[in-house]
């Protein structure tokens, strides 16, 4: 019989975490940490070099050996050096195991081999890492064996933010200090700390490992560059939600078990809408904390995947032609005391400050929809948004028939006197209980859509951090609440003035509420008859983050400096150039070395045939040669559009880095790999199978 797991039991058992503290530190010490973690007090070197201490024998009791300063830079992946505990030998050829305050606190990994936009040249290699002790350290174990993994912020030698944390962490800051001035107004004296949470839905797919092998275009670039599709792809819907398959159901049961050690809260699993896609949700966590949770889930999913003869896809459109994968955002602002600010209660109409909290949200998401936008903007995402799968490329929020109808109410007469309630649902079958439904239904086409007490970001690609979609929603939260309080604060009538506020606010800021279907096609079409922007490429994208508007933004918060957002800004230019840069090369590529070659030995096949017909006297080969005729056709298509796009390629170069030269990616190479795929995956449906050189989409998708 297998053996039995007590979730209670290993659930954070590799996470130096607050009861381990509580139990390791000496009173004093712990006090003093705790100070540090929640209040922001500055950590003395005495108080490191004990937590340090308690820190390395807690981690050699779980089998560490080595320690490592654990980082997010501007890659898309973590990062990480290892440094062993042992120190210089002594005399008698023993070594000891010490690992002190200063080591914890800093570190110093070479910043020039890191994306930054400009801000650190190769002669210029200086960078720290510094801990954030408010995110627990974690003993990792893998074929290295045990790894001390210390969350860290990375910066360069000047100051500048050189990774993902830093920002949030100065973003919740921002959150913090404004939500609390709001909820002051409101007479909370009690709350100390508002903090974002979240909880980020992760989507993935599973293959088998010796399929992935065969296809060089998901080794390099996470994707199939070519594929036709199978008879069967989504059509049926049943997948979905369907009985798990006894293989995913053992990597599902080993992720959970990963994932519960290292303390992150994994909760929901099931089959997603395309074939072998699959999501695993956690419960939420503030946003650092689950920021962090999120890379350690993706590094488990990748990690069991190869242990158990899988590779987990985490691309946001690994196969054309079925839903792709995206990482849901769900984000609510919290008190220390438990005081969801996003609950509208049972009578939204009268929670006065529910309704100021979310007209502040309606007015920041219409104001920065730009940036709220290039948050997302990722060169997988360009395939996955605006399908019918994924929200649209247009930022628009939905409240739902309830708060809609409240905010309708302020709108036309300024008082808004009822809300709407549930009703009782009736199955019409006698022995099934009957229930409360919810007052509003749900929409899945909505890229921002408030969901009950949360509002769900539903852009974020698969494969991306959800650190910077959450930075652009504390700051512009934290502009928006600053706006509010400066108004309210100097009011004679406050509850006059709130409810004028709530009122203006709901009017301006209507035009990016929108309740219908987001895959419409004439939503385009509305959504630029109401001036929000769209931007349908990362390329189009990329711009919001260094207008005036947005420099102002960040930099009166103090999240992101001129020279920061610049550098970003350059990053996401290079990442999408090399990455489409990479697909291109790759393609040419597959079709050189594997499509073209596989070509000809079948149209030399199907001649020989034809000729050893002829000789045995039969005359009617007229199937045979329109076969032939049509994939000698295609093959010379295919051949001139590989041409074609080495070409392009081969004029990367002349195009200087930055906006130029995605630009001229976005607009020359992307449409020459489509115009190369297209008689690919024509030819592939012609082709004897066992001349074909890689496993097909069906291959894939229904054989793990």
């Amino acid at each position: 019989m297998e053996d039995f797991v007590k979730v209670t039991d290993i659930f954070g058992c590799d996470v130096f975490n607050d009861s381990v503290m509580q139990e390791r530190l000496p009173k004093k010490v712990y006090k003093e940490l705790k100070k540090t973690i929640e209040e922001g007090k500055e950590l003395s070197m005495e108080v490191a070099d004990v937590v340090a201490h308690e820190m390395k024998e807690w981690a050699i009791e779980k089998g560490a050996t080595h320690y490592s300063h654990w980082f997010q830079p501007l890659t898309g992946v973590t990062a990480e050096k290892h440094d062993a505990f042992i120190t210089a030998p002594m005399e008698n050829g023993k070594v000891l195991m010490s690992f002190s305050g200063k080591e914890l606190i800093k570190g110093e990994p070479d910043a020039s081999s890191f994306p930054s936009g400009g801000l650190r040249a190769t002669f210029e290699a200086r960078g720290y890492t510094t801990w954030d002790c408010t995110s627990p350290a974690f003993v990792r174990h893998d074929a290295a064996g045990g790894t001390l993994c210390i969350p860290t912020a990375f910066c360069s030698y000047t100051g500048e933010a050189l990774d993902q944390k830093t920002p949030l962490l100065r973003s919740m800051e921002a959150v913090n200090t404004q939500a609390l001035r709001l909820i002051r107004l409101f007479g909370n004296h009690t709350s100390k700390k508002v903090t974002p949470s979240v909880g980020a839905e992760q989507e993935y797919f599973l293959i088998d490992k010796e399929k992935f092998k065969q296809r060089k275009d998901l080794v390099y670039t996470g994707r199939t560059l070519f594929g036709a599709m199978p008879p069967k792809g989504q059509e049926m819907d049943d997948h979905y939600l369907g009985t798990i398959r006894q293989r995913v159901s053992a990597y599902m049961k080993e992720v959970n078990e990963e994932c519960w050690k290292l303390g992150v809260s994994a909760k929901t699993q099931h089959n997603e809408v395309a074939p072998a896609q699959h999501e695993l949700a956690p419960i939420y966590a503030p946003v650092n904390i689950a920021a962090d949770h999120n890379q350690i889930m993706m590094r488990i999913l990748k990690k069991v995947a190869s242990r158990q003869g899988m590779r987990c896809l985490l691309h946001e459109k690994p196969f054309a032609g079925v839903n792709g994968s995206g990482k849901h955002n769900n984000w609510s602002l919290t008190t220390d005391d438990g005081i969801n600010l996003l609950d509208p209660g049972k009578t939204p109409h009268e929670n006065v400050q529910f309704l100021l909290v979310l007209t502040c949200i309606l007015k920041a998401v219409d104001e920065h929809a730009d940036l709220l936008r290039e948050s997302a903007a990722d060169v997988g995402n360009d395939q996955r948004l605006g399908g019918h799968e994924a929200p649209p490329a247009v930022i628009s929020v939905f409240l739902g028939e309830q708060l809609e109808d409240v905010l309708d109410q302020l709108i036309s007469t300024g008082t808004a006197t009822h809300s709407k309630s549930g009703e009782k649902m009736n199955t019409g079958v006698s022995t099934l209980p009957d229930f409360m439904k919810d007052a509003t239904d749900r929409n899945r086409t909505s890229p921002f859509a408030f969901t009950g007490n949360k509002f769900e970001f539903r852009m974020v690609g698969s494969r991306d951090s959800i650190s910077s979609c959450n930075v652009v929603l504390n700051t512009i939260a934290a502009e928006a609440f600053k706006e509010a309080c400066d108004r309210l604060e100097s009011a004679e009538d406050l509850e006059l003035a709130v409810h004028d506020l709530i009122k203006e606010y709901a009017t301006d800021h209507q035009r990016i509420v929108f309740s219908g279907n987001g895959y419409a096609p004439e939503w385009e079409a509305e959504a630029k008859r109401r001036g929000l922007p769209i931007l349908p490429s990362m390329v189009d994208a990329i711009p919001a983050l260094t207008t005036e508007k947005s420099i102002k933004l960040f930099e009166n918060f103090r999240v992101f400096t001129r020279t920061e957002l610049e550098s970003r800004a350059e990053i996401q230019y290079e990442i999408y150039a090399k990455a489409i840069n990479i697909e291109a090369k790759t393609m040419i590529d597959i079709v050189t070395k594997q499509i073209i070659p596989a070509v000809i030995r079948y149209t030399t096949v199907l001649a020989d045939s034809i000729n050893s017909v002829k000789a045995a006297g039969i005359t009617d080969v007229s199937v045979q040669a329109d076969l032939l005729k049509k994939t000698s056709k295609l093959l010379k298509t295919t051949n001139s559009a590989m041409n074609k796009l080495g070409k392009l390629v081969s004029q990367v170069e002349s195009y200087p880095e930055g906006r130029e030269r995605a630009v001229f990616f976005r607009e020359k190479i992307v449409p020459a790999m489509d115009e190369l795929r297209k008689p690919v995956d024509e030819l592939e449906m012609i082709v004897d199978k066992e001349m074909w050189p890689m496993p097909s989409y069906g291959d894939l998708i229904f054989e793990v």
